[in-house]
């Protein structure tokens, strides 16, 4: 990524001692980005929405209310636009940031239980929806058949259980924003990018959270992309534990 044609501004504020920062990356928000950005204000955090070229009134809403955003010259994709976040949060030194989708799915309240895994040891904290016993959201039954799956291969090839390896409710210390910014990847980056973080020896750990359904838009993931989804991420995986087979 160009850092050159991006502009950076900043806000600042913090968490007891530790400088969080929340990452929210939109594409085509304009249904709930407001809302998003309203409860995450409302809950303290310093932010910054990542404007991935969305083609509908995401960038002229953020604008017009005064919300922080970063506006990518281009579409990048979901990788491209978590990756300008962490850029972001290691410009501005923050401590721990934590990436939540614009569309209204992940509930601030459970930040606080990803900043504990952090201050406990964890490089990477992911929510994890199937770890708490409630009525939330749990996505399709095919949807979770994929992520058992990539659960699955992610433990036979590191020997390491994550429940929700697809959750994009995460935080990240130093040391993972510092890898993200150099290694981040493009398409349906989490289950990879967290193969990579435990290859280099990254602890990742999980906390029980509960999830809404999207409050409006569409999720890209679904028919024939869903296919392409998951040959993709196994490959990737693969690649990634291949690579990196003796690296700590």
């Amino acid at each position: 990524m160009d850092e050159s044609r991006l502009s950076f501004t900043s806000t600042t504020c913090s968490k007891g001692h530790l400088r969080v920062l929340v990452i929210i990356p939109a594409y085509n928000e304009q249904e709930c980005i407001l809302n998003t950005v309203a409860a995450i204000k409302a809950a303290g955090y310093d932010y910054v929405v990542i404007n991935d070229g969305s083609q509908d009134t995401t960038l002229e809403l953020c604008r017009e209310h005064g919300i922080n955003i970063l506006d990518l010259p281009q579409n990048l994709g979901i990788g491209g636009a978590v990756q300008a976040g962490h850029k972001y949060a290691q410009r501005f030194g923050y401590d721990i940031d934590i990436q939540v989708d614009g569309d209204g799915q992940h509930d601030p309240s459970y930040i606080p239980e990803l900043v504990k895994l952090i201050e406990s040891g964890a490089s990477l904290a992911i929510g994890s929806r199937f770890l708490v016993e409630t009525d939330g959201f749990q996505s399709t039954f095919m949807r979770r058949v994929g992520i058992r799956w990539l659960s699955f291969l992610l433990e036979l090839l590191t020997g390491k259980v994550v429940t929700d390896p697809t959750s994009g409710f995460r935080a990240c210390n130093k040391d993972a924003i510092d890898l993200f910014c150099k290694s981040y990847p493009d398409d349906y980056p989490e289950p990879e990018s967290i193969a990579l973080a435990m290859k280099l020896g990254l602890p990742v750990m999980e906390a029980p959270v509960k999830m809404n359904e999207r409050q409006g838009g569409r999720s890209s993931i679904g028919g024939f992309s869903s296919v392409y989804y998951m040959v993709k991420v196994t490959l990737a995986i693969v690649l990634v534990c291949w690579v990196h087979r003796g690296d700590k």
